[in-house]
């Protein structure tokens, strides 16, 4: 028997506190409206909150619908459930706790943003129940929770936005889970196990021209956005400044997740792939500077559009 604070921890960890980044994502919609106003961020930040209760609640019940599974993988037996140090029944009570909690929050917010996040719930439900399983399904997938992170923003704060934002937004999130799947699949050729079924219908050519297709489809609609009110994008066409730094990222990103690059990098840092974006986002000093560089300018331009009219 565990004690309450080690189960208690065990538990926190299961629920993959560092996957929590990407909720910050619900932000997007006030950052790029040039909105400071406690009234847009306040919701926001609620609407933060109960993406990260509900997609813990889908981390806990993938781990312990794959728990075999990750028994057998190198890396992935050491999460709480895969290890021993947190039951299933444990978890998936947790689980369902998070969800409710996650619903009930944003439907005090707003009953809009509950239906966002049942919709997100239901299809991460799917997506670990058989849509993981199916090829090209899976990237959709993986894509639309990124995407209604940002609906998400935009429903909680009430403020307008511009589909060429949704749009990049969806195409980024497609090119990180292409991204996702070409790492995953050269770390199985190169162990020599497939540790995810639909890696099977996949191949290194065929990611590839998806990555190409995707990448130049964000980038495109991404400058078309910050090209300004004049294509119902961005407040202000001085966004356009910004572009440069997307492309680096793009650019950087794709130079991490090249074979030869990741086979160089490996030496110096085994335990990081761009099988976890995560990762790379939090620990590539290219792509901090990128991120930073992009957010100085965001927040320069955004004070010169709203005091000085820019």
């Amino acid at each position: 028997m565990r004690s309450v604070p080690e189960l208690a921890q065990a538990l926190v960890f299961a629920c993959r506190p560092r996957q929590w980044t990407k909720n910050l994502l619900v932000f997007a919609a006030p950052l790029f409206a040039f909105r400071i106003e406690p009234q847009q961020w306040l919701p926001a930040g609620g609407a933060l909150v109960a993406f990260c209760l509900m997609s813990s609640a889908i981390y806990l019940l993938n781990d312990c619908l794959d728990v075999a599974a990750d028994r057998a993988h190198p890396s992935k037996r050491h999460r709480p459930i895969a290890a021993g140090l947190v039951s299933v029944p444990v978890a998936l009570t947790t689980a369902v706790l998070l969800a409710l909690l996650s619903l009930s929050l944003a439907a005090w917010i707003t009953p809009a943003l509950a239906g966002v996040m049942l919709l997100y719930g239901l299809i991460q439900v799917a997506y670990c129940l058989q849509l993981k399983r199916m090829p090209l399904l899976d990237l959709f997938c993986i894509a639309s929770g990124f995407l209604l992170r940002a609906v998400a923003g935009v429903v909680a704060t009430g403020l307008g936005f511009s589909p060429w934002f949704l749009l990049t937004v969806g195409l980024l999130a497609l090119f990180l889970a292409v991204e996702k799947r070409k790492a995953e699949l050269r770390l199985c050729r190169e162990r020599g196990v497939i540790t995810r079924r639909v890696l099977e219908r996949y191949s290194l050519p065929l990611l590839l021209r998806l990555e190409s297709l995707v990448s130049t489809s964000a980038f495109v609609s991404y400058s078309l956005w910050a090209a300004g009110p004049s294509l119902s994008g961005a407040s202000t066409a001085w966004m356009l400044l910004t572009v440069p730094f997307v492309l680096a990222g793009i650019f950087r990103y794709q130079m991490l997740s090249d074979p030869e690059e990741a086979e160089r990098r490996r030496t110096l840092e085994p335990e990081r792939t761009s099988e976890t974006p995560e990762e790379i986002l939090l620990g590539d000093r290219g792509i901090q500077l990128t991120v930073l560089g992009w957010l100085v300018s965001v927040a320069v331009i955004g004070l010169g559009h709203r005091f000085a009219g820019i």
